[in-house]
């Protein structure tokens, strides 16, 4: 009989058909999830960028009023009686009562950015009342406070100080409200060594309708306000 010779063909070692459709579909899932994540990322940026400059259209006029009706609603709700006329002689010293405008700023997709957003502006009214005594700023803060929390004002600060000259220790309150146009801010604060009382509001920003491209300054800045007094007399 002949010999019988070993076969001379090797099995070969079995293949993984689903290994290498799985890693495909890895890589896939991967790829995907990276995307995802950077859509999630991507879109808050986007959107907080188009929000930081989506301003309403307003005149520079109407954004001033603005600021001033806050206040002169705060001076009648401390209770001043005095009539102060449009104008500062003295900073910090005199009495005062001005507006004035400037830039609005955007931040860029990052918000680390800090470009002029060309034609828009923002509104700020000060005042301030000399021989202010204690009795009479310190329940008219306390009144400010109350009444800015009941009509929905977010306050970012508030500070009761002394009531005695010579101590240094100022009473301050601070807020501000997002009513859809924007963030408007309230800030009030009492020098106890001077009896010097500053009170301030700032409108949110806009685009004044009449700027046009070569514009110099902000929109606003030659506005005047009317007298402050109780209920605005003049």
């Amino acid at each position: 009989m002949p010999e019988e010779t070993a076969p001379t063909d090797t099995p070969t070692a079995p293949t993984e058909s689903g290994s290498g459709s799985s890693s495909s579909a890895l890589k896939t899932l991967g790829c995907g999830c990276s995307a995802l994540v950077a859509l999630v990322l991507i879109v808050p940026l986007v959107w907080a960028s188009w929000r930081s400059t989506d301003f309403p259209r307003a005149a520079p006029a109407d954004m001033a009023d603005r600021a001033f009706r806050h206040s002169q609603e705060a001076y009648d709700l401390v209770g001043f009686k005095r009539t102060v006329k449009p104008g500062v002689k003295d900073i910090g010293v005199s009495t005062q009562n001005a507006l004035s405008s400037s830039f609005c700023h955007d931040g860029g997709l990052t918000g680390l950015e800090d470009k002029t957003v060309d034609g828009a502006y923002q509104m700020s009214h000060s005042w301030a009342l000399d021989h202010v005594p204690a009795s009479e700023a310190a329940s008219g803060l306390r009144r400010l406070h109350k009444h800015l929390k009941d009509k929905g004002w977010e306050i970012t600060s508030y500070r009761e100080g002394t009531k005695g000259r010579g101590n240094g220790k100022d009473w301050d309150l601070f807020a501000k409200r997002d009513d859809g146009d924007g963030t408007e801010r309230m800030s009030f604060t009492w020098f106890p060594d001077r009896e010097y009382f500053l009170g301030g509001a700032t409108a949110p920003c806009a685009y004044d309708p009449a700027w046009k491209s070569g514009d110099f300054g902000p929109s606003g800045d030659d506005q005047t306000p009317p007298a402050l007094g109780p209920h605005n007399e003049s």
